[in-house]
């Protein structure tokens, strides 16, 4: 592909067999998988690191980012630590999260050799340019590996401010996923990666997307596809 960026297919399910038969058909297609341990009944890490080849993002979204997780952030950080321990290759902490638990999982994960994507969420709306810069460099002074930053896009303008943070983002030499979500965000999932974004998400094709606006890995490298042959 011509874009340089990684395509992370997000694995969200109830039962751990089920999110394992998901990750087994998108790794072909997959740089990275990520695996929602806040969507699991059961959250479990080592089936997913034994039995898959693919590099491996752990997520644990609480319900207050848009995600499945209701209990402790104690809880939560165990999940993520025991991941950082058992053979992630990166995984997610939210910007908004304990600022402790934060430091906490960034120095574990760092004995690790596992990078930390410090991400943060709005399933509403896209605040302004200077508010969505604030959070990045709230997001690079957080110690984390790489930054993510995904809002819900009213029209294209919205989709602009998002884009333009990769620009800000280079400049700085700090890895960034910004995109948005929604159907008019559909586009900046693909125009992330030529823009130099770091990685953008997708669904398994026959399983559930885990944010609205989500493309299926199979319609995202046709769209991937394109830009190639333009090339």
């Amino acid at each position: 592909m011509a874009a340089k960026g990684k395509i992370c297919v997000s694995i969200a399910a109830a039962d751990p067999d089920r999110a394992l038969a998901l990750a087994a058909g998108a790794v072909d297609r997959a740089s990275v998988l990520e695996i929602r341990l806040d969507a699991l009944t059961r959250p479990v890490v080592a089936p997913f690191v034994e039995q898959l080849e693919v590099p491996l993002l752990f997520t644990c979204r609480p319900s207050w980012e848009g995600g499945n997780f209701a209990g402790t952030e104690e809880e939560r950080f165990a999940l993520l630590a025991e991941a950082a321990r058992g053979g992630a290759a990166y995984v997610d902490i939210e910007l908004r999260a304990d600022e402790e638990f934060r430091r906490q999982l960034l120095d574990m994960a760092g004995k690790h050799q596992v990078k930390v994507i410090v991400s943060w969420h709005d399933f509403k709306t896209t605040a302004s340019a200077q508010a969505l810069r604030s959070i990045f460099e709230a997001e690079y002074r957080s110690g984390g590996d790489i930054g993510k930053i995904v809002t819900t896009a009213r029209n294209f303008q919205d989709v602009l401010r998002v884009l333009t943070l990769q620009d800000i983002a280079a400049e700085m030499g700090f890895p960034l996923c910004a995109f948005c979500m929604g159907r008019a965000g559909m586009i900046s999932r693909i125009a992330t990666l030529e823009l130099g974004g770091f990685m953008t998400y997708a669904a398994p094709d026959h399983g559930p997307a885990t944010a609205p606006g989500q493309l299926s890995v199979s319609a995202l490298g046709k769209a991937l596809e394109c830009f190639d042959e333009d090339h």
